[in-house]
């Protein structure tokens, strides 16, 4: 999911509990990361996004649908990171590989900033976030106006190294949505997969009835470990997420 309204980048990006971490934010272009990690690595992570970027953007030149395709694409094992990645989650949700592009570029550059900040990193792109950290984390769980929006919080525990939360919506932000959620949200065991899982899930709700048989779906993947979905006043919740008030 891609959002780009200052005002709610300044309401979400704050909801996401951790100590001991430094702050800081790279932007390329319409990459925009918000990066917690134990001291500024403002340069290595620009120099990661930057790398990222090129890969999929060189990938791209040669691979005309790899950007347009909603469907999955064959996955090829001399891709580079994060195409390989994307490529993958992909296909385990059933999307085109730019459905994980916002937490695949999230989780390139948190694996590679782990090697300089061991204790913890968490990398925030749009909404979808790539989390490895050796203390209890609390994320806000966001779905624009819905009143159950940044009331509750996904806790994530040092246990469940590395993690993606990732959220689709129609109602927030520029992504594609063919649902009518206001927030799919997935935790899986990297961010790329939680990304492409939380834009198939988002498809998949165009009213109430829909949100129990595609949470079933979602959760039924390997590598997903819990997903909610926010329609309206109502929510749904199913797998292994652990939910505090905030």
């Amino acid at each position: 999911m891609n959002i780009h309204e200052k005002k709610d980048k300044a309401i979400y990006r704050h909801k996401i509990r951790s100590s001991g971490l430094d702050s800081f934010r790279v932007q390329v272009e319409q990459t925009d990361l918000f990066i917690r990690a134990e001291r500024d690595l403002s340069i290595e992570a620009l120099e990661l996004v930057i790398l990222g970027r090129k890969r999929i953007t060189d990938w791209a030149e040669n691979h005309p649908f790899f950007l347009t395709s909603l469907k999955p694409l064959p996955e090829d094992p001399l891709a580079p990171s994060p195409v390989k990645e994307m490529q993958h989650a992909g296909r385990i949700a059933g999307v085109g590989p730019m459905a994980a592009v916002a937490g695949g570029l999230a989780e390139f550059v948190g694996l590679g900033l782990l090697r300089l900040s061991p204790k913890g990193v968490i990398v925030e792109n749009g909404g979808d976030i790539f989390i490895s950290a050796a203390s209890e984390i609390v994320v806000g769980l966001f779905a624009g106006d819905a009143s159950v929006s940044l009331s509750l919080g996904l806790v994530v525990s040092p246990d469940e190294n590395p993690s993606g939360i990732c959220t689709s919506s129609s109602t927030v932000g520029h992504s594609l949505s063919l649902g009518k959620t206001d927030a799919a949200t997935v935790k899986a065991d990297s961010a790329a997969l939680a990304d492409a899982v939380a834009t198939a899930l988002g498809n998949r709700v165009k009213r109430i009835q829909d949100i129990e048989p595609a949470l079933n779906w979602a959760v039924s993947l390997a590598g997903v470990h819990g997903a909610a979905v926010v329609l309206g006043d109502k929510i749904g919740l199913l797998g292994d997420l652990n939910l505090v008030q905030i």
